[in-house]
Parts: C-alpha cells; structure tokens; sequence
C-alpha cells in the first residue's frame, strides 16, 4: 500500500486501538478471561463453506471455537479471545484471506443470553469509541438503541424469497437466496438479528427443543452488513462426529481437501460439555461501520501481500 493510504487510514486505525482498549475493558469488567489458542491447526471444523489455509502439515485456523470449548469442557464458565483468523479465497470489500475475530462463549448459557450480551456489547463500545449510539454510513443512520429487530429465518425468507428453507432445505437455492434476495431487504435504520436457522445451516448449534428443523443460531446484521454469529452450542458428542463425517463426505463431493477429525475435542465432547453459547464477530467490519466506512480497504492498512 501506498505511503498515502497508510496516512489515510491512521484515524481508524486510532479509532481501532480506542475500540480493542474498550472491548477488553468490557469482558475483564464482566468476570471474563482472556485467553489464546493456536493458531495452527491439525483438524480444523470441517464445515463445507469455509475453507482453511493450509500451514505445512496443518491448517491456519478458521475460527478459535473448538479449542475454546475445550476450556469451556474444562471447567472455564466465562472465556473471551480476540485475534487473527484465516480463510482461504476469501477477499472483497468485507472480506479478508486474514482478519480479526472476537469470540467469547459462556457456560450455563443459550443464544438469548450471549444476544444480551452482544447488545450490551455495541451500545457499551459506541459510547466510548464513538460517544454516540448513531452510526452514520453512506448517508444513512443506523440507531443502535433501543430497538433491534428480530427475525426467524423462516419468517425472513417467507417474506423476501418466498419460500421456507426450515420445511424443506436446498443448501444451494438457501445461499442464493440469503445473499440475493433476503439480505438486500433487511432493514438499515435499526439492528437486525435473524435467527433460528435450518439446523443444516447450522454447523455447530444444538438443535432447538420441540421444532428440531431448525437450530439455535442467530446473525446480526448492521446496516446490511453481517457482523456476528452466534450459537447455542452443540453438547452431544455422537451427533457432533455424524455431522462431521456428513459435511467432509459433503467436501469431498465438492472437490475440497477432506479435514482430519479432531478426536481431543470430540473426546472432551464424551467427558462432558455443559450447556454453553458463543459468539463469533468481525473486529474489522465493526471498526469499518463505527468508521462510516464502505470498504475494509477504507480501515486497513495492508493488504494481504503473499
């Protein structure tokens, strides 16, 4: 990059470093430790629209989740990480091959409670960073308080793409639709939370008691942009190793490197995962909307240069 656009972007990246310092004081406020996890892995999830980058003999991690809830299995009740993920082929203006995650996962817990969480979360970093709970982006306004809209999937795609993916799933007609037609008709001015997503959709979510068509998942949505995802965690060791092997049988179908199994966690799964929630959100496209910004470009300093 440019010496010019290195200069150019030094008020977000002043805006990020105010962010990081609030985010940490939120979690160490509220009883949560910060941890670290590899970054190289040996069994990265298998799930068969993400795809990790390879690292000699293993794989850059995708996502922190399956060590972190093996702390979670270990006894930890409340963790946080924040840091580098990686996901092969992925590049656009709210895309990154690299980019910063923040998860936190909860024990004792279910995606309502880690939704209040993530509310309290945004409201709390806005008034810090921004000292404001209106963002401005593209000569919109975008309220954080007090509303958040709340959506099924079901509800969703009945009303923009015609049609229920929870009674009768077509995983390739449900990402067609998301993108084309459901999240172009989300609300801009307010929060929107999507939930309860076909439980094929949902990778690691425990399925939801009394309709198991569809799982404990949600997805906030800022101004059009997807900024978390969120679960109610899947606990059951057997149905977790039958969805492994379903969607490395699904990548091996498609053409994709087929992952190891990761055997610790799936034996921490065995020796006991309590009931738990986490969520997993975008560090950089959160600094890009508190920014007002249209384009990752607009907040980052380097692009990836390999």
């Amino acid at each position: 990059m440019s010496a010019e656009h290195l200069r150019a972007v030094r008020p977000a990246l002043e805006l990020r470093a105010r962010l990081m310092c609030a985010l940490r004081a939120f979690f160490t406020d509220r009883g949560f430790l910060e941890v670290e996890t590899p970054l190289r892995l040996r069994a990265p999830a298998p799930e068969v629209h993400i795809d990790a980058e390879p690292s000699g003999d293993a794989w850059l991690r995708t996502s922190p989740e399956l060590h972190m809830k093996r702390l979670l299995a270990a006894g930890y009740e409340r963790i946080f990480q924040v840091g580098p993920c990686f996901r092969r082929g992925e590049y656009g203006a709210r895309h990154r091959p690299e980019y910063t995650m923040l998860e936190w996962y909860r024990a004792g817990a279910d995606y309502h409670d880690i939704l209040a969480d993530t509310k309290a979360l945004v409201l709390f970093l806005a008034r810090e960073v921004l000292g404001s709970t209106l963002l401005r982006r593209g000569g919109r306004e975008l309220v954080l308080e007090p509303v958040w809209e709340y959506l099924t999937v079901s509800e969703a795609f009945v009303r923009f793409a015609g049609w229920d993916p929870a009674e009768r799933y077509d995983a390739d007609r449900f990402d067609l639709d998301l993108v084309d037609k459901v999240e172009p008709q989300l609300p801009r001015e307010v929060p929107v939370v999507l939930a309860d997503y076909p439980a094929a959709a949902a990778a690691l979510a425990r399925r939801k008691p009394g309709n198991p068509r569809v799982a404990e998942r949600w997805e906030l949505y800022l101004d059009g942009v997807e900024i978390a995802n969120a679960y109610s965690e899947l606990t059951d060791p057997a149905e977790q190793a039958a969805r492994f092997d379903e969607w490395n049988r699904a990548r091996a179908a498609a053409g994709k490197p087929v992952y190891p199994l990761d055997r610790d966690f799936l034996a921490a799964l065995e020796k006991g995962l309590p009931p738990c929630a986490g969520v997993a959100l975008g560090v950089d496209r959160l600094v890009m909307l508190f920014a007002g910004a249209e384009s990752l470009d607009e907040v980052l300093p380097f692009r990836e240069e390999a």
